[in-house]
């Protein structure tokens, strides 16, 4: 007889009882197999039999934030995918980007998006930005387990703070490592294997207060940087049109830019390197 199996069909208790705000916590008396650390994986390593994502970008605005990612998965020495979407929004004012074993940063990317409805929708509310980068850094740590044996995930998680500490200061960032340590950034931050360069890039043109405009330029720039020294991360990709994805966060909440309006931004990115290719 199937486990929890009633002959009533009537469900589980953990399905009718007053029950928790997170959704994480439900799914762990009710399915923990599907929580992507709880699988059972075969012993050694696993890191090379899986596509990996690659840089993400995240930059504080005036308005809030503005976050970009670039398209390229990469298996080993192969390009897995052209165009795999690695930003994403968490919520109404919040993004999330992944970097890492792709199908893993994937699944729990979209956990995120539903521990956030669920807790809105349970408690009335919406959590504060403080709470849902503390939520995401338990996921994270729930993958440990994974990244022991190559199947890291690492999340970068910006928004606009709908009550902040500091007016000034209504784009935050947050970053984490693969035991689920959580940061809070100052300004901007990258992740990936092209994060080294993207943050070089973003260290000398970053300035405080910029316009989500400029943000979104920067970002693209940071990421053609990225492109340049990363045989990992993808730069625009003129002739199938493939650029990255790029959005913001701020009052008027998530955006995500129009194929139209990142090619404009790409294209003037590439022209202005076919001028100054240093730089």
């Amino acid at each position: 007889m199937a486990k929890d199996f009633d002959p009533s069909g009537r469900m589980p208790d953990y399905f009718t009882n007053a029950g928790t705000s997170s959704f994480t916590q439900f799914l762990t008396h009710a399915s923990p197999e599907l929580l992507p650390g709880r699988r059972p994986l075969p012993p050694g390593l696993s890191a090379d039999i899986a596509p990996h994502a690659t840089t993400i970008v995240a930059i504080a605005t005036a308005e809030g934030v503005v976050m970009g990612g670039d398209r390229r998965a990469t298996m080993g020495n192969l390009i897995a995918s052209r165009d795999i979407e690695k930003v994403h929004p968490a919520d109404s004012y919040s993004l999330i980007g992944i970097a890492g074993t792709a199908g893993i940063g994937i699944e729990l990317m979209r956990l995120f998006q539903v521990e956030l409805e669920h807790y809105e929708k349970i408690e009335g509310t919406m959590l504060s930005t403080d709470g849902k980068a503390n939520r995401l850094a338990g996921m994270v740590r729930g993958n440990l387990g994974a990244a022991m044996q190559g199947l890291a995930v690492v999340p970068l998680f910006a928004g606009y703070d709908l009550a902040p500490a500091d007016p000034s200061k209504v784009g935050r960032i947050f970053s984490f490592d693969v035991a689920g340590g959580l940061y809070e950034e100052t300004g901007y931050d990258a992740i990936g294997s092209g994060s080294l360069f993207a943050k070089s890039a973003l260290k000398k043109k970053y300035r405080a207060g910029l316009s989500t405009d400029d943000a979104v330029r920067l970002a693209v720039e940071a990421l053609y940087d990225a492109a340049d020294d990363d045989t990992a991360t993808g730069g625009p990709d003129l002739t199938r049109k493939i650029f990255p994805v790029v959005m913001s966060a701020t009052a008027n909440g998530t955006h995500r830019l129009t194929e139209a309006e990142v090619t404009a931004v790409a294209e003037a990115v590439v022209a202005g390197r076919m001028e100054n290719p240093g730089g």
